[in-house]
């Protein structure tokens, strides 16, 4: 869901879509319908950088995580990055995703919840009706029947949980867990972000062959994925 592309090559970039996002963009959006990044990280080719997690390939119907809101320190940039939940991005041009966002606004972390189908623009859930923070624990479901797709996202923390059905012609290449541009640029990600519960076809994570994405800055891995857990459905991502 983002816009910030300093990626591999020879992977189409299918990155998703949350780049940068203006503290006044924020506000303006929350409850508001598509709000556009300044860039695009959705939905392009993937071909690395910005995503970091795990991806296997093929004709997934359903991708699940959960994962354990971090808490950041926020630096003087105001770009954000995502912990997210989908089905293709990884060598097609299309993705179905939902997941968090979180921007550093003067100084402050706020965290949003949000879906996209790219190559439409994400959407944003108001923090009034899917508040987040850090500590919170969310679930996050992409399903697809044919061409539409219900994306569900739950704060168990919180107790709400907020769904969509879409419909889009995509491509089914991939099913992914990610987050999306932690770099040194981005907010400071204290502690990392660990996954568990990840599914795909309700299938371990470990059983659909999965591959490891490192997130870099301009060719400097910073965030890379642990090993996957005895339990074959989770791990963490840190930096290195």
């Amino acid at each position: 869901m983002y816009s910030r592309l300093s990626l591999r090559p020879l992977r189409l970039v299918a990155v998703s879509a949350v780049g940068v996002l203006t503290a006044a963009a924020l506000a303006a959006g929350a409850g508001a319908g598509p709000v556009s990044f300044g860039r695009h990280f959705h939905g392009q080719h993937y071909s690395g950088g910005n995503w970091g997690g795990y991806v296997s390939f093929g004709s997934f119907t359903t991708a699940t995580a959960s994962w354990t809101e971090p808490s950041v320190t926020c630096n003087s940039s105001n770009d954000l990055f995502a912990p997210w939940v989908g089905i293709d991005g990884d060598g097609s041009s299309t993705v179905e995703q939902t997941g968090v966002a979180t921007d550093c606004s003067s100084g402050s972390p706020e965290y949003q919840a949000w879906y996209e189908m790219y190559p439409a623009a994400p959407v944003y859930y108001s923090s009034s009706e899917a508040p987040v923070q850090a500590g919170d624990h969310l679930t996050a479901t992409v399903t697809r029947s044919g061409s539409s797709y219900r994306l569900d996202l739950t704060d168990t923390t919180q107790g709400w949980t907020k769904t969509t059905t879409q419909s889009l012609n995509a491509q089914h290449s991939s099913a992914e867990a990610i987050i999306e541009s932690p770099t040194d640029s981005y907010p400071s990600i204290n502690g990392g972000v660990s996954f568990d519960g990840v599914t795909f076809d309700g299938r371990n994570l470990a059983d659909t062959g999965p591959q490891g994405l490192d997130a870099d800055d301009n060719g400097s891995a910073t965030f890379s994925p642990g090993p996957i857990g005895s339990d074959g459905q989770s791990f963490t991502m840190a930096r290195h």
